[in-house]
């Protein structure tokens, strides 16, 4: 039996992502990284998630 993968890995289950925890991640990884928030980062796609699940285009609202 392996220890290293719990088995959901990328899978649908579990807590969903929400936009206040997401740009609590985001701004943690902006913090770190001289403002920045590299993409392709576990921040960038989390916030890439909630934009997706609740229908927003990504544009600010603008």
């Amino acid at each position: 039996m392996s220890k290293g993968n719990s088995g959901n890995s990328g899978s649908k289950c579990g807590t969903p992502m929400t936009s206040q925890a997401a740009s609590r991640i985001q701004s943690a990884t902006a913090k770190s990284n001289g403002g920045q928030v590299p993409s392709g980062s576990f921040a960038s796609r989390a916030q890439s998630s909630v934009a997706k699940s609740s229908g927003q285009s990504g544009n600010g609202g603008k």
